[in-house]
């Protein structure tokens, strides 16, 4: 099975460079992935360096801490999508969640899906910073708001994917929402069971070297 179409091809450092995001963009065109995931301010350069091609530009809001004020994310995403994101990834409001206040994250993330449309919404909730009973309630708040799909992690916190958090979205998450593993995938075992346990997305910077079977 080729697992191509699984991977965000993924470079979110502070200091990425415009050769380093052309590189990522040769790549993703070389392997067919699903998307590139960059930060706002390459958007509009990734969409030139992939026009005629499937691959998509994805980029993210609320990154990493999900701390923007509603408005800022609203913003953020209305204006990424102007410069030609077709997929954003969100970082949920982690206090509002943690708080419980379901209601408020949930008109959070409605807000990001109706500028969306038709483009794809991920949801990131950061599971290294929740417990169970967090996680729960966040795939009650995606699934309420209708995202697309519900994603481990940032990247940028304690710890990243883990196959027990996909099992666990597996079972609380709404049958029509997707699951996207990220955060250190590394090899191409680690993306294995990540597939295995229900992710239908593998958010990496390591694409190519699992695409070698590495």
């Amino acid at each position: 099975m080729k697992y191509n179409k699984y991977i965000d091809h993924t470079l979110l450092k502070a200091d990425a460079s415009i050769k380093e995001i052309k590189q990522l963009c040769n790549e993703a065109k070389k392997y067919h992935f699903a998307s590139v995931c960059v930060n706002p301010i390459y958007v509009s350069y990734c969409k030139t360096q992939l026009v005629n091609t499937n691959v998509k530009v994805c980029t993210v809001i609320g990154f990493p801490l999900g701390n923007n004020t509603t408005l800022v994310k609203v913003l953020e995403t209305m204006d990424a999508i102007k410069n030609g994101a077709q997929e954003i990834d969100m970082v949920i409001n982690i206090p509002w969640l943690k708080a419980k206040k379901i209601e408020e994250v949930v008109v959070e993330i409605k807000m990001l899906k109706k500028i969306c449309d038709k483009h794809i919404l991920k949801v990131i909730v950061e599971t290294s910073l929740l417990s169970n009973e967090d996680k729960i309630n966040a795939c009650k708040c995606v699934t309420l708001a209708k995202a697309d799909f519900i994603k481990t992690s940032t990247g940028f916190s304690t710890g990243g994917a883990t196959t027990d958090d996909i099992k666990l979205f597996r079972k609380y998450i709404g049958k029509k929402i997707k699951i996207k593993a990220s955060g250190g995938i590394k090899t191409y075992s680690d993306m294995l069971a990540m597939i295995k346990a229900g992710a239908t997305r593998i958010g990496t910077s390591r694409g190519v070297v699992l695409m070698r079977g590495k």
